[in-house]
């Protein structure tokens, strides 16, 4: 049976930086990471306004 190898992968600071920004920024929300080959490839970000009555 073969071994499973788990790569530790460190975030860009790019990508930190940009995080940092949208959190910073939203109230209510999501925010989504897509990853391909252990890579952060796409930022999504949903951002949800609340009516008040």
């Amino acid at each position: 049976m073969s071994e499973t190898t788990v790569k530790k992968q460190t975030l860009e600071r790019s990508h930190l930086e940009m995080l940092e920004k949208l959190l910073s920024t939203m109230k209510y929300g999501t925010i989504t990471l897509v990853v391909q080959d252990g890579k952060i490839t796409q930022i999504d970000k949903r951002e949800k306004h609340r009516l008040k009555d």
